[in-house]
């Protein structure tokens, strides 16, 4: 590698590594964050709607990529980069400075979403552009090793988020005390009259790694302000060969247009759930799930990142020698087949009072037409029949339940926990000192079964949950069984990400390289692959198994295989990316 080639993947992976850490500070620090702007809704929609509201950044990048993807094939890939790294590092900056809920009402989710939409239009130009640039400066026989330096990024970017938060949450906790929860400026009360206290990091703390982007913010822009223009842009430019219109001709005619949608569902929505899945879902399972502290799940996940971001570059110098696509559709197989037997053992491992709980049988035995799907983006939504209830009650818990029709139309819901039955209640049908007495009755009863069959309702008292008390807190038996089995879910994200930018760059010519690339990358990344949380979150939530929102993940990685083995071409690791430039 020479010294000028250094500098290429440096600069471009610095800058790129920036910009991720700016776009997944959000997914990192969701659950929080949701609890700052969404606190008008009732938890299980706040679960879904703060993942959504990180998922809008993900919605939007295929326009951000039709964007940015014709100016970078019209007007060159290093301005392309300066654009797309201002509005990112603008955009999270403001996130820090946003007033919450509590301050500006309605106006505050709403603004929240629209900087996730200007992050995500940002990111859609920002990868397409740093993997060609890569690629159009390495040499015929190590596209896959140097695009791989681009493919660390992402992992980097999260990596650097969540070593920031863990320090920040440190800090902050260990300097600062526990502030009230507030709500329409009264302090939120428990059952014994004093107020709800939460930790300094939740109340205003997730704020710094926010605010402090900006410092990155004008690092990447020197970085960026150093690097020269693609040569093979720079020729074409030179010789008039640009693409007027890129757009049209990369998906205004089936020949070019059939490549982007085989792209698209043979290589990339796969590879987009089991990054997903192994990185994102696999942290907020833990989080939100599973209940293990933020501090512990985001110490795991980072020790899990640092061991397996090495595979990055092994398999993508293996594309180099191999072919890309076998390694691609093995990762895509591993992790359909692997995935439910894996976050089971993450339950059992992580949480065992809980994994040992769901062995006693749950069901909700409900009337027909009694359940809602309990999603409520606007907050108006009330959820008062017995099933609703019954079942609201069950995922807080954190429950596995199967739900049974009753034959009586009209019934209320019951819930049976091993050989204990309880009754649910309609708050629609009754109201004042009867609704409260119902309510007692029946979250009494109902939490004495679960306390019975062995749910930890109360974490504090929970001595087999995960706890690390620092970062290298890890050695023992319980920590290293959990980091080994996310470092291989992160070993499954290499196979699949590791390999994918070289193999989108060969199926391109340079001319529509930048837009063919981008969209089909950003619609299988922010659509397939950004909304596999929330996908997952809520499938669950409505089925009443924590582990059926995977098989969204399996489904779409099983896809992939059988459409990328019968359509997507092998041997783009021989071929001569600037063999078609001369072609009209």
């Amino acid at each position: 590698m020479t010294a000028e080639e250094k500098k290429v993947i440096a600069a471009s992976s610095a800058g790129t590594i920036f910009e991720w850490y700016d776009f997944y500070l959000y997914g990192a620090l969701a659950g929080i964050i949701g609890a700052q702007f969404f606190t008008a809704f009732p938890e299980a929609t706040r679960n879904v709607f703060a993942l959504l509201a990180f998922a809008a950044g993900f919605i939007v990048r295929p326009f951000g990529a039709l964007v940015f993807g014709m100016l970078g094939d019209m007007l060159g890939r290093k301005y392309t980069f300066l654009m797309t790294i201002v509005i990112m590092g603008v955009s999270t900056f403001l996130v820090g400075i946003l007033p919450n809920y509590e301050s500006w009402g309605v106006a505050a989710p709403i603004t929240l979403i629209l900087l996730r939409m200007a992050q995500g239009l940002a990111l859609g130009g920002e990868y397409g552009g740093a993997a060609i640039y890569v690629a159009e400066h390495a040499p015929a026989n190590q596209r896959g090793y140097f695009t791989a330096f681009i493919q660390t990024t992402a992992t980097l970017g999260l990596l650097l988020s969540l070593i920031v938060i863990l320090s920040v949450q440190g800090y902050v906790n260990g300097n600062y005390p526990d502030v009230p929860l507030m709500k329409d400026g009264v302090a939120v009360l428990m059952a014994d009259g004093n107020p709800t206290m939460i930790k300094a990091f939740n109340a205003w703390g997730w704020r710094v790694p926010f605010i402090g982007s900006i410092f990155l913010l004008l690092i990447s822009l020197y970085i960026r302000l150093q690097m020269n223009e693609s040569p093979a842009f720079k020729k074409m430019k030179e010789e008039g060969r640009t693409s007027k219109a890129p757009l049209s001709e990369a998906f205004g005619n089936w020949r070019n247009g059939k490549i982007a949608l085989i792209a698209l569902l043979g290589l990339v929505a796969g590879q987009a759930v089991v990054w997903y899945t192994g990185q994102f879902y696999a942290l907020f399972f833990m989080q939100n799930v599973i209940k293990v502290d933020s501090f512990t799940a985001n110490v795991m996940v980072a020790w899990s990142l640092i061991l397996g971001t090495g595979g990055f570059l092994f398999f993508g110098a293996l594309s180099d020698r191999i072919g890309r696509k076998p390694i691609i559709l093995a990762g895509c197989l591993l992790g359909a087949v692997s995935f439910l037997p894996v976050f089971g053992f993450l339950t059992k491992t992580a949480n065992p009072a809980i994994y040992a709980a769901h062995q006693t049988p749950v069901t909700v035995t409900v009337a027909p037409g009694d359940c809602s799907f309990q999603f409520n983006p606007t907050g108006t939504a009330k959820f008062t029949s017995s099933c609703d209830i019954a079942k609201a009650q069950l995922a807080r818990s954190s429950v596995n339940y199967s739900s049974v029709e009753s034959a009586a139309p009209g019934s209320l819901a019951v819930v049976k926990v091993g050989e204990t039955t309880i009754e649910s209640y309609n708050a629609g049908k009754v109201s004042g000192d009867e609704l409260k007495k119902a309510k007692a009755a029946f979250e009494g009863s109902l939490n004495a079964a679960l306390k019975q069959a062995g749910y930890p309702l109360v974490p504090a008292d929970n001595a087999t949950v995960v706890k690390a008390k620092h970062f290298i807190d890890i050695f023992d038996g319980q920590k290293m069984a959990i980091i080994l089995t996310l470092t291989y879910l992160v070993i499954l994200v290499t196979m699949v990400y590791g390999p994918i930018a070289a193999m989108l760059v060969e199926m391109f010519p340079t001319r529509i390289r930048y837009s063919g690339l981008s969209l089909p990358y950003h619609i299988g990344n922010g659509w397939f692959g950004g909304l596999m949380p929330a996908t997952a979150f809520a499938i669950s939530a409505q089925t009443g198994n924590i582990y059926s929102g995977l098989w969204y993940a399996i489904v779409i990685a099983v896809m992939t295989v059988v459409i990328g083995a019968l359509f997507v071409p092998g041997g783009t690791h021989k071929k001569d990316i600037f063999s078609d430039d001369h072609k009209s």
